[in-house]
């Protein structure tokens, strides 16, 4: 029988680099109460250790937990396990992701987590999403920085990265016009070449690849598709080995194959982040 969820905090907005005072919060007081745009309305959501199987944290920066701020990471360290999803592609610092860490930066966490969490695979990182644009008629991608990724990746012990390319949403295509990025969208041939490229680099360095909500990448060789929350993996890598849900959440888009797990997070957190590629809800003064 299943009893205890898996709190995702948050794929909504970066909870970890700019609410961590809200998480912490929450935390404490063992539940969150926040907006839910599907219902329209408030919704409170019990956060008691003893009811939470895994809590799965996704940012482009953790160094808020790093440094304990509000005492996040002693909070932590009452739930029977933390997962993390890190994005790491490569462009913080630049106009693309202005408030993002830069990639040494971003990489310097990392050691700091592997103590967090206790053991590498509890740690995925995403190179999510690739990004083509041209500059002076020149095409450029943050591609070129992914052997150094991978190549740190096998260094420290964790063997998978999951990636997408981008897709560019109208709200998206706006915001980068208005930043003047002349942003480039591959076609398929394009895109397999990228992969090939990618695929190779992942076997110099023992790692696996994992495509996140696109069931057209996944199907290249060297691909797997990819359940960022996926509860067979959060139960295996459990401490007491609990199981956690492996029914398919059905409130994510139809090529998410994510299990089933309860978001804390609210799209009136708006990011200060301001990724110009962005689904979510970005802080636009940003820019």
């Amino acid at each position: 029988m299943i009893r205890k969820r898996v709190i995702s905090a948050s794929r909504r907005t970066d909870l970890v680099a700019y609410y961590p005072d809200w998480l912490a919060s929450c935390l404490r007081k063992r539940r969150a109460t926040f907006f839910h745009h599907g219902r329209r309305s408030e919704i409170t959501v019990d956060l008691n250790p003893e009811e939470v199987h895994t809590l799965v944290l996704w940012s482009k920066n953790f160094k808020p937990l790093l440094e304990n701020r509000h005492g996040l990471k002693e909070l932590l360290a009452d739930y029977d396990q933390v997962y993390l999803h890190f994005t790491i592609t490569g462009l913080g610092g630049s106009f693309i992701e202005r408030m993002a860490p830069s990639p040494d930066a971003a990489l310097e966490q990392i050691p700091g987590l592997l103590k967090v969490v206790g053991r590498p695979e509890r740690i995925s990182i995403r190179f999510d999403p690739v990004v083509f644009w041209r500059d002076g008629g020149q095409l450029k991608t943050n591609l070129d920085f992914f052997p150094a990724l991978a190549r740190e990746m096998s260094r420290l012990g964790i063997k998978t990265i999951r990636f997408s390319f981008t897709q560019w949403y109208k709200k998206a295509v706006a915001r980068a016009r208005k930043v003047g990025l002349d942003f480039y969208d591959p076609g398929p041939q394009e895109k397999k070449e990228a992969v090939k490229r990618m695929v190779e680099v992942a076997a110099e360095y023992g790692l696996e690849l994992w495509s996140c909500s696109q069931a057209e990448i996944a199907r290249l060789p060297g691909v797997k598709a990819s359940a960022c929350i996926d509860g067979a993996l959060l139960t295996r890598l459990h401490p007491a080995g609990e199981p956690a849900s492996t029914v398919k959440d059905r409130t994510q888009r139809e090529d998410c194959l994510c299990t089933d797990s309860i978001d804390i997070g609210s799209y009136t957190q708006s990011c200060p982040a301001a990724c110009v590629y962005c689904y979510a809800n970005p802080r636009l003064g940003t820019f």
